[in-house]
């Protein structure tokens, strides 16, 4: 019990320190706000600030979406043939190490639909973990399974959706996890190249639009919600994975 409030604790500490420091000192808000600040610009600007947050999160769970679904089928592809694993491996692997906000702007500029731009994007950070994830589980399935299953009839494809792809799933999960923050980021990252987050602002608009304007205390608002977006996320992803796994071992 108490591991567990040792985080909320410790943040209570740390925002206490932070608000005593900052007017101790006496720092100006557009310095430095204090959490006070913080809160009273987050409740001042509450529907501009949640506006942002809805057109931020509906790129990052589009984009979400479209990693999974095309690291899933990348990954099927690789496992079922050493040639396209050959093919593909490499172009993944190039992709997820060039910076995307290197190339967002090309992607801006050929996507016509601010909204699909950014999902392109957003998509482009997120697969990787997905791709190689479920490429691992799939790779891992044990030989002897594997030929169990043939010799009992069953072909490649029934192979593949009763043994390989359920024996991967902790990995798949484990992919998904880690996509889902990384849509957020790529999301935020892509809202910041384009200056606009689709037909409504997202909240990398309000976080430049503030900075602009000196709004130091609305600066950090969106922080701090775009942060605890990124908990919420990764938490409810993590109960997603311990369900799905609890499912398939009571099964």
């Amino acid at each position: 019990m108490l591991e567990r409030l040792a985080p909320f604790g410790f943040g209570l500490i740390a925002l206490a320190l932070w608000q005593g420091i900052v007017m101790a000192l006496g720092v100006p808000s557009y310095v430095l706000p204090g959490p006070i600040a913080i809160a009273t610009a987050y409740f001042g600007d509450f529907g501009v600030l949640n506006a942002g947050l809805v057109s931020t999160l509906a790129v990052t769970l589009a984009a979400l979406a479209a990693a999974t679904a095309i690291g899933v089928a990348l990954a099927v592809a690789m496992a079922a043939s050493t040639l396209v694993r050959a093919a593909i491996g490499p172009w993944a692997v190039i992709l997820q190490v060039t910076p995307v906000v290197a190339i967002a702007p090309l992607i801006i500029i050929w996507v016509n639909q601010p909204f699909i731009a950014l999902v392109v994007c957003a998509t482009i950070v997120a697969f990787f973990p997905i791709l190689s994830n479920t490429a691992a589980g799939l790779a891992a399935t044990p030989a002897e399974l594997i030929d169990l299953f043939r010799l009992n009839g069953a072909n490649r494809w029934q192979t593949l959706f009763l043994l390989r792809l359920p024996a991967a799933l902790p990995n798949f999960l484990t992919g998904l996890r880690i996509s889902g923050t990384l849509a957020l980021v790529g999301a935020v990252v892509a809202e910041f190249v384009a200056g606009s987050g689709g037909f409504a602002s997202g909240l990398a608009y309000r976080i430049i639009e503030a900075s602009y304007r000196l709004e130091i205390p609305r600066m950090f608002a969106a922080l701090v919600l775009l942060a605890i977006t990124g908990i919420m996320i990764y938490a409810g992803l993590g109960a997603v994975t311990a369900w799905a796994l609890k499912r398939r071992d009571s099964a």
